[in-house]
């Protein structure tokens, strides 16, 4: 029974794509968290696809935007392909519900962490295309996921990152700034992955991770301002 609902779920997430993987095992190694194994996980798979859709996405832009300026351009992909829009896609496919975490990440809410299933999106897109070897697909496929938000892009002169963002938030409200500390650095150098705690006057500690000090940085610093928006609601 448990065997036939998680084809079951793979099923209805490969719907949701809108591709049929003929090598299931990808899909699964792309929703599998470093927490569950350090040499088998999504990785190296999310490397490849944040190449593909910076190149996807720039694309689109250059065809789409004729008469647009490079710093423009630049920017509009930027609000495309950050942690935010990705964890947008990420909810439209429910990836929440099949992402492969240890019992600790699960516990401390892994599944629902904007940084986690950002970095899932970019790892089925290169997932997609190890599968396919089909780059017109992929583009197909990413595209479509995109649809709904590609008619609301505006090439904005202002594009702030989630660390100065959260910044510019704690200062309006005259309040501490955050204070960020590395607690933890696995693997060797040059593959190193970033857990780094996040404190913020009167909020819950929090933490993000990545591939280097900086991303781990905005990544929790991405949260921490989900978790205020949410507050404030």
């Amino acid at each position: 029974m448990i065997k036939a609902q998680s084809k079951l779920n793979e099923t209805r997430l490969a719907s949701r794509i809108g591709y049929q993987f003929k090598q299931p095992e990808l899909l699964k190694l792309a929703l599998t968290h470093r927490s569950v194994s350090h040499k088998h996980n999504y990785e190296r798979l999310e490397f490849l696809g944040d190449s593909l859709l910076g190149m996807i996405v720039a694309n689109y832009l250059y065809v789409a935007y004729p008469h647009e300026n490079e710093g423009r351009l630049t920017r509009m992909r930027a609000t495309l392909v950050r942690q935010e829009a990705l964890g947008k896609i990420a909810n439209d496919l429910k990836l929440s519900q099949n992402l492969i975490l240890s019992t600790g990440e699960l516990k401390s809410g892994g599944h629902h962490r904007e940084s986690i299933l950002a970095d899932t999106v970019e790892a089925i897109i290169g997932a997609i295309y190890v599968d396919s070897g089909d780059l017109n697909l992929l583009q197909t496929i990413v595209l479509k996921w995109y649809s709904p938000y590609l008619d609301h892009i505006e090439p904005t002169d202002q594009l702030k990152d989630p660390k100065s963002r959260l910044q510019e938030y704690l200062q309006a409200r005259k309040k501490p700034l955050p204070v960020y500390e590395v607690v933890d650095i696995q693997g060797d150098a040059p593959n190193q992955h970033f857990i780094v705690e996040c404190r913020v006057d009167s909020l819950p500690v929090m933490k993000g991770e990545g591939s280097s000090r900086r991303f781990a940085e905005q990544a929790v610093a991405a949260d921490i301002l989900k978790f205020l928006e949410q507050k404030s609601e």
